[in-house]
């Protein structure tokens, strides 16, 4: 490796040379400092050694000869054999005059011995055409002789003897052609340097003053009288408007190498040229359509690109129309389409693909159609004993081996009778049942309305009757408590008489069954009748096609992540089917009966818990198993959009006149709610209910709503909106409570539904009576659970914060932050002693009233209630 340099000065030459030479012979060296390898240094001194002597310092003037535009092939791979290896006279002479090197390695070829021509003069001539360049287009060709000078020169190597054959051929052909013309050639030393003088097409060759002095530039051919006027061509030349002096005439691509070893030719000419000539197309040019189509809940935004106008501009046509939309809220169709009328667009709301395409609807073919088991949903009012009959008939029914631990209950169970199945639903009160019925969702065959025979007709049981009579299904009457002596069957019989349940024994259609569900008499009679019942219906279903039903119940699992509550109406679920629930999808991954076993299939009117969902589905809604992933998801992401689209319109519709109403409501106030509740079938009712609630003064607004306990983010969310929390059998985390605690949050618990309603009535009402206030004395952790005889189960705790008394006092049971049991504590003992209280960092035994069922790492939280009077502010 040498520099440049020091080459030079191992050559006895100036850096200056050097570089130039470097530069002709296609070497890469920008400056004196650069680096040459061993290869490139052993061809520079090779092509030294060959003749060519470093350049003088003499300068000397450059004269321009022209040759022929149309030389043979052998002549152009001379001049670039001539080109490539340039003696050291030109050369010194290319040191000097950057501009005349430029035009010597982007030289024009003319007519051979045509007269150079002044600025002012046209340029008529002919470019040669190489084998990839493009002819050029003349409206009159001049063609001219082919020379025969050089001819004998196409295979003879470079060298230094051969430029001066070839020099010398130049200065004989000088001589001849101006002895046949006559002519001698005025010096143009001093022109040839000017960069705006007229560069004729063809290619200009670099001779020294003293070589052509005695020659005589002349043409073969005789000059034509009228000049060739030469069309614009291809590569933008010659621009239209310029005078002839500022023409730029493309070249023949010559093989010659620009500095920075950039090959040179018409094609960067033709690129730049282009570039000059071409339109400037204005931007942010929208044109309008003559017609649009738009699909349901597009987006302002959308919808204004598609029209090509502004946002804005759209914005405020609705708002002259009386639509008051944002520019991400979906527009309404019928706004769309006379927006785009009034400007003369025709608009086509397209419908989308129909989902039984997607979801690929199987037809019922009634050969494969078998019986399967009726689906009992029990209903009535909250104190005629549902419960404790659902509880009945399942304990009487299920074999003892669960005896060692209580079953997991999902909201849905079946029992066996005489051989056949039975589906229990244990729905969460009426209103879920009027979410199902208003989806169209049948869930349920046969309903048992209970009815205390000591209380009678109440308001709950008329509702009820009235929800099974709108979903058309058969109901079978249980007259519960009947061993009361208070009892009063007939007297119940003929109250529901008239609400169009007459008895069979009166005549009627309806099926009566006195039963007990305390002491479990009437239960078979009572599950023998609900088997008449669906023999008379002739329930069926199609086992072999794919799955369909709907959502009993759904939950936020911690460990599990969405847990849905499914009852399969048509078909077989099986593990590893693609699901769509409303706008949720998902691959099922686990299927858990009613036992808490896992099972790989479940058959039609068998209830299982699904987990492998991507979101926590409503009840009642519908779920179908689809052929493919790509299908399941199309349809739940367009689900998905349409509801968020109408719940944006529901609460964003808002007119001119919604504006006025608002303002002159200014004094409105806003009772900020944060609901948390354990599963989601309590979820929308509690929200329904709430929501109906309100004044003129005071109304409701959700913050946010979920399902599992009360977390951090909840608490922060609630203080930074001043909202309330509603805890609907959900306890908050350790953190979200002393975080509730410092930021004074204000969080409410409540185990029944109607307790919450009426709570917030009062409060809006002004009318909240003394509140209950509760006050958490301490915290213990279950570590070990015993068994003893005649005592039951006793947990071994320890005492996280706090206290806890024996007397005076309440306890909760949490588990995984969920309410299992409230109650009191039965005994407590520290090691063999009965102790009244026992402090933190102590361990102590704990066992409480009517409860066994207490597991390692339950929380057993003792609180005590305080009434305070409760103080409306505003």
């Amino acid at each position: 490796m040498i520099k440049v340099y020091e080459l030079a000065r191992e050559l006895k030459m100036e850096s200056k040379a050097l570089l130039a030479k470097l530069k002709v012979w296609g070497v890469h060296a920008p400056n004196h400092m650069s680096v040459l390898d061993d290869k490139a240094v052993a061809q520079i001194k090779v092509r030294l050694k060959k003749g060519e002597e470093p350049p003088q310092e003499k300068k000397k003037s450059i004269l321009i000869k022209k040759k022929a535009s149309s030389l043979p092939s052998s002549a152009a791979s001379e001049v670039r054999s001539s080109e490539e290896e340039p003696t050291s006279h030109s050369f010194a002479q290319v040191q000097e005059d950057q501009e005349v090197q430029s035009e010597v390695r982007q030289s024009d070829q003319p007519h051979s011995g045509e007269p150079l021509r002044h600025k002012g003069d046209s340029a008529p001539g002919i470019l040669p055409q190489e084998k990839n360049a493009p002819a050029p287009i003349l409206e009159k060709p001049v063609t001219s002789p082919k020379k025969e000078i050089l001819q004998d020169k196409s295979d003879e190597t470079v060298s230094d003897g051969v430029q001066k054959e070839e020099k010398k051929g130049r200065d004989k052909e000088g001589k001849n052609l101006s002895e046949k013309k006559g002519k001698s050639v005025k010096p143009v030393k001093d022109r040839a340097r000017k960069p705006d003088r007229l560069l004729l097409m063809g290619t200009e060759e670099l001779l020294e003053s003293e070589d052509v002095a005695e020659g005589e530039l002349s043409s073969e051919v005789p000059q034509p009288k009228t000049t060739a006027p030469v069309s614009r061509m291809p590569q933008g030349a010659i621009l239209p408007g310029m005078p002839p002096k500022e023409v730029s005439r493309p070249q023949a691509n010559t093989g010659f190498r620009q500095p920075g070893n950039k090959k040179s030719g018409f094609h960067k000419k033709k690129d730049r040229g282009f570039s000059r000539t071409s339109p400037v197309v204005p931007e942010g040019t929208k044109t309008r359509k003559k017609s649009i189509k738009i699909e349901e809940g597009i987006s302002v935004k959308e919808y204004a690109d598609r029209l090509g106008l502004k946002a804005q501009e759209v914005i405020m046509k609705l708002m002259g129309m009386g639509v008051m939309v944002t520019i991400n809220q979906p527009i309404d169709p019928d706004a769309a389409v006379l927006l785009a009328e009034s400007l003369g667009i025709g608009v086509e709301v397209q419908t989308e693909e129909s989902e039984d395409v997607l979801l690929g609807t199987e037809g019922e073919d009634s050969g494969q159609l078998v019986s399967r088991p009726p689906v009992v949903t029990i209903m009535g009012h909250t104190d005629h004993g549902k419960t404790t009959l659902l509880d009945a008939i399942r304990k009487s029914k299920i074999a003892e081996a669960e005896a060692g631990g209580i079953t997991q209950h999902i909201g849905a169970y079946t029992i066996m009778e005489k051989d056949r199945s039975i589906t229990f639903l244990d729905t969460p009160g009426h209103e879920a049942f009027t979410a199902m019925r208003a989806r169209g969702a049948k869930v349920t065959d046969v309903v048992i309305l209970v009815v205390a025979a000591d209380d009678g007709v109440m308001p709950q049981t008329i509702e009820a009757i009235n929800h099974s009579k709108a979903a058309n299904v058969p109901i079978i009457v249980a007259l519960n408590k009947v061993d009361k002596p208070e009892a009063n069957p007939d007297r119940v019989m003929q109250e529901l008489s008239g609400l169009g349940l007459i008895p069979e024994e009166w005549g009627g259609q309806t099926i009566y069954c006195p039963v007990s569900a305390k002491k479990r008499t009437g239960l078979d009679h009572l599950l023998e009748m609900v088997l008449l019942q669906a023999d008379i219906l002739d329930l069926k279903a199609n086992p072999a096609r794919r799955s369909q039903g709907v959502v009993i119940e759904s939950k936020l699992d911690k460990g599990r992540g969405p847990v849905a509550t499914v009852l399969v109406q048509n078909g077989t679920l099986r593990v590893g089917d693609f699901l769509v629930v409303g706008g949720n999808f998902g691959r099922v991954r686990s299927l858990i009966n009613d036992r808490g076993q896992r099972v790989q299939e479940v058959l039609p009117s068998f209830p299982a818990e699904v987990i492998g969902l991507d979101g926590v589905p409503q009840p009642g809604e519908s779920f179908v198993v689809v052929e493919d992933e790509k299908s399941g998801r199309q349809v739940a992401q367009s689900r998905s959009l349409k509801q968020r689209s109408a719940q944006m319109i529901r609460q964003k519709k808002v007119s001119l006149e919604d504006f006025y109403t608002q303002m002159q409501e200014g004094e409105t106030k806003e009772l900020n709610l944060i609901l948390k509740v354990d599963v989601q079938g309590s979820l929308e009712p509690i929200r329904h209910a709430l929501s109906k609630i309100g004044t003129t003064q005071v109304r409701v607004r959700f913050i946010h709503e979920g399902v599992g306990g009360i977390r951090e983010t909840d608490v922060l969310l609630a203080q930074a909106s001043n909202a309330i929390i509603l805890g609907f059998n959900v306890r908050p985390d350790s953190k979200a409570a002393v975080l509730a605690e410092k930021e004074k949050v204000d969080i409410k618990f409540y185990s029944v539904i109607y307790d919450a309603i009426e709570d917030v009535r009062k409060a809006m009402e002004g009318l909240l009576a003394p509140t209950i206030r509760e006050k958490v004395l301490g915290r213990v952790e279950v570590r070990e659970v015993y068994f003893i005889s005649k005592v039951g189960t006793v947990a071994g705790c320890y005492v996280l914060d706090g206290i806890v008394q024996k007397s005076g006092s309440n306890v909760r049971l949490l588990r995984e932050d969920v309410v299992v049991y409230t109650g009191r504590i039965n005994q407590l003992k520290r090691f063999k002693d009965d102790v009244k209280e026992v402090a933190a960092g102590y361990e102590c035994g704990v066992s409480i009233e009517n409860y066994q069922d207490i597991k390692q790492g339950d929380i057993i939280e003792c609180f005590t209630e305080e009434k305070i009077a409760a103080k409306l502010e505003g």
